[in-house]
């Protein structure tokens, strides 16, 4: 089965897969439903839900979505204290190497936090796991951005253009952008060759740079979900995409990237070869009371997997 007919049959599938094959370690949580809302029971009430009736479609060229109040206020807040006190200045990818440099073209500063930093951060992961249909596996830390007065990212695509990225879980299929905050004008994320720019029509509230194609105003607590590759696993040149420079206030975002395929696989081996770490603070605690036996798919991982707790596991050497 080539990569195209993977892609489309996990789009269909995995939904199930990416949410319940990995849990922190903790007791099975009883699960409530609705007609419209999944919902887990928790002693602290919980925020990891789904309801379709908060998704928009906004484009089909590309494809577009955004899901109103995807995290609440309080969720918001955590991810950007969790991230203030460790921003660095954005990098970009080359297009020949594949390396990471500094540029011009992105001036917004961020970092990234594990999967696993706490409990907020793994529901947040398998909540969009749950609406975009990707695995988790196949995605990327994610990224918490920082734009200040004027700062900005030029229109880019999120596929690669060189081969040594691809290597790791393919082309970048899927983009969820969560606002952490909204701003008072300008921040705007902005498709310049999606085919509804001419249809959508624009007041003074949104600035210049906004106008110049369709954009979505940064609202705290919205996502937005587009797609890089079209339905045959091609790069869609219509995701072209940037950030509006702030012109008031100043625009806090968490960007998910999801591959093709599973993203973690290289690391867990380059982990096992190279050394590694536990990427939660409570993994030495949970070892002792045994949860590298009662669950080792979180703490340990598999071929497929990257486990969280690999060293408190004794599994590699640091």
């Amino acid at each position: 089965m080539d990569s195209r007919h993977f892609l489309l049959i996990s789009l269909c599938f995995l939904t199930h897969l990416s949410v319940s094959s990995i849990r922190l370690p903790t007791e099975e949580l009883p699960k409530t439903t609705t007609s419209s809302t999944t919902k887990l029971k928790r002693d602290v009430p919980s925020s990891v839900k789904f309801d379709p009736t908060h998704v928009t479609q906004l484009s089909w060229n590309p494809r577009a979505f955004v899901y109103k109040g995807f995290l609440s206020e309080d969720e918001c807040d955590h991810l950007i204290n969790l991230a203030k006190d460790k921003m660095e200045k954005s990098m970009v990818a080359d297009n020949d190497s594949g390396k990471s440099i500094a540029s011009e073209v992105r001036t917004s500063s961020g970092m990234f936090l594990n999967k696993a930093q706490d409990e907020i951060v793994a529901d947040i992961e398998a909540r969009i796991a749950t609406w975009t249909f990707l695995p988790i596996e196949n995605g990327e830390s994610m990224q918490i951005l920082h734009y200040e007065h004027g700062q900005k990212y030029e229109p880019h695509y999120d596929y690669f253009h060189d081969k040594a990225n691809q290597v790791m879980g393919g082309h970048r299929v899927a983009t969820v952008l969560m606002y952490l905050s909204s701003v008072g004008k300008g921040g705007e994320t902005i498709f310049p060759n999606s085919m509804e720019r001419f249809v959508q029509q624009k007041d003074e509230s949104w600035s210049e740079c906004a106008k110049k194609g369709y954009a979505v105003k940064p609202e705290k607590g919205d996502a937005l979900l587009f797609f890089s590759l079209q339905l045959d696993a091609t790069p869609d040149t219509r995701s072209l995409h940037g950030s509006c420079p702030v012109i008031d206030g100043e625009k806090w975002s968490a960007t998910k990237w999801i591959h093709v395929s599973n993203f973690e696989k290289p690391f867990r081996q380059r982990a096992i070869s190279e050394g590694c770490s536990d990427e939660n603070e409570n993994c030495p605690k949970w070892a002792k009371i045994g949860e590298c036996q009662k669950n080792p798919l979180y703490m340990i991982g598999n071929d497929e997997v990257k486990g969280f707790c690999m060293k408190s596991c004794n599994v590699c050497t640091s």
